[in-house]
């Protein structure tokens, strides 16, 4: 018995440390500390808002695909397999070339290129066409995004073995290089964490809104089957062994993400950064911590291997956005096809700013995020007495509808002027009635409550299970 559970715990700790690095993205590294500068005093807030969006929300979406199988699309025989495939494309979108592989290149060209070469010309070159030269001018983030993607799509075409080797060392090398920055912060910090305008309630809502950048609550429900595959290899093969290990696992993985992503608003907090003649970017302001904690050989030792990981994660995503759409045509489009079209698309976007790209990221992720939070609630709350799929299509699409509203809401600035006068007062009263709104979770009373109406309606007709 003691073998058992001292073999039992050893699994946990693989596992943990498999989710560790499977939500621990260098691309993440950027937000925690623009969360402590803008709230301040009042960071641990902001932490608690985080903590929820960004760490257990996503070990909750693995322990969900755990309990109900081994994968995101066995969901499918307790809600309704088109709505479960219609959301897992929508996720391979959005963690693949709209969202996150785009954030991964203009994210390692704002911390590892441009400071370090701040003085790089854009690239000029001519064509001559019926005698007549035409000069063009490529940006230096277009060329490096041209080479960075271009080194990506090589290597996961190649599916080379120098991405695992690079993987080995640099996960533990960029988890020193944190520790120390975290603890030499705390030690010395750099200023007080002053008051900003953000109240208690208002920096727990910036947390909870900034979570949803890490992206990784879609990605957990993706990826889960890996951590499941893991360990059911280990010879635990009922779901209740799955579950305990993976929430054993799932307390290792929670402790250390809090470690780094606290001690890093912790820092954001009591940096006193003001930024570049006032504009605040979260790539300038993690390379100014850094700088004035490890010094500039520290700070280009951050830019690396942030830099790194960074093509690491381009690589795995580009390998799964391909493999799926090579699955979704069943072979007419071939792998390389995929990897090349994810690979372009992923450069057009890149161009843009780290912050320009989570500025629009906001509207999707305000409407994607709680239609994934609300399956893997109701599933883990009330999966194993209600197993009719009316009620979780019911609350996901009141959730969708509430969460519409918020974006559209948030996007009345961005509208023709005609429109935002024909619905500013309707959002307005919309968003005024419905209930924890200034916690941006105006969906999860209204979603309640239609599902457990649903369910009680419904609570005769017999469990349905989709093939």
């Amino acid at each position: 018995m003691r073998g058992l559970k001292l073999n039992q715990w050893l699994t946990a700790l693989t596992v943990g440390f498999a989710l560790f690095a499977m939500f621990f993205g260098a691309g993440n590294l950027i937000l925690p500390p623009f969360i402590g500068l803008n709230t301040g005093s009042h960071w641990y807030w902001a932490l608690a808002g985080f903590f929820i969006t960004a760490i257990i929300a996503p070990f909750l979406g693995v322990l969900m695909v755990a309990r109900v199988g081994k994968h995101f699309t066995d969901l499918g025989w307790l809600i309704h397999p088109k709505l479960i495939s219609a959301l897992t494309f929508v996720i391979i979108l959005f963690i693949g070339p709209l969202l996150a592989l785009p954030r991964t290149g203009a994210t390692t060209y704002e911390i590892g290129i441009q400071p370090l070469l701040p003085n790089l010309s854009p690239l000029c070159f001519s064509i001559s066409f019926f005698k007549v030269a035409l000069v063009l001018s490529i940006s230096k983030s277009l060329c490096f995004s041209i080479f960075f993607f271009g080194v990506a799509l090589v290597l996961s075409i190649s599916k080379s073995r120098i991405v695992d080797v690079i993987g080995k060392f640099l996960t533990p090398f960029l988890l020193i290089v944190l520790i120390l920055l975290i603890f030499l912060g705390v030690v010395y910090p750099e200023a007080e964490a002053m008051p900003t305008n953000l109240g208690a309630s208002q920096s727990f809502v910036l947390g909870f809104t900034e979570g949803y950048q890490t992206m990784d609550v879609m990605a957990s429900v993706i990826f889960a089957g890996i951590i499941i595959a893991a360990i059911v290899n280990k010879g635990y093969n009922e779901p209740s062994e799955r579950t305990r290990v993976t929430i054993m696992g799932g307390v290792v993985s929670t402790l250390c993400l809090l470690f780094i992503y606290g001690g890093l608003i912790y820092l954001g907090a009591h940096s006193g950064y003001e930024g570049k003649e006032g504009v605040i970017l979260r790539t300038d302001l993690l390379l100014y911590i850094s700088h004035n904690t490890l010094g500039k050989w520290g700070t280009m030792g951050v830019a690396l291997a942030i830099g790194l990981a960074c093509l690491t994660t381009a690589i795995a995503l580009i390998s799964s956005v391909s493999s799926f759409f090579e699955g979704l045509t069943r072979g007419r489009v071939s792998y390389k096809v995929w990897a090349v079209i994810t690979t372009v698309v992923s450069i057009v976007i890149s161009v843009n700013s780290v912050d320009s790209i989570i500025a629009y990221a906001v509207y999707i992720l305000l409407f994607v995020y709680p239609i994934v939070f609300t399956i893997i609630l109701y599933v883990l709350v009330f999966g194993k007495w209600v197993q009719r799929p009316a009620p979780y299509v019911t609350a996901v699409v009141v959730t969708a509808i509430v969460s519409a509203i918020d974006v559209a809401g948030i996007a009345l600035l961005d509208m023709p002027w005609w429109l935002a006068y024909m619905l500013r007062d309707w959002i307005f009263v919309v968003k005024q009635w419905l209930p924890l709104g200034s916690f941006k979770l105006e969906w999860l009373l209204p979603s309640l409550v239609a599902f457990i109406v649903v369910a009680v309606v419904t609570r005769s007709s017999p469990a349905k299970r989709h093939a």
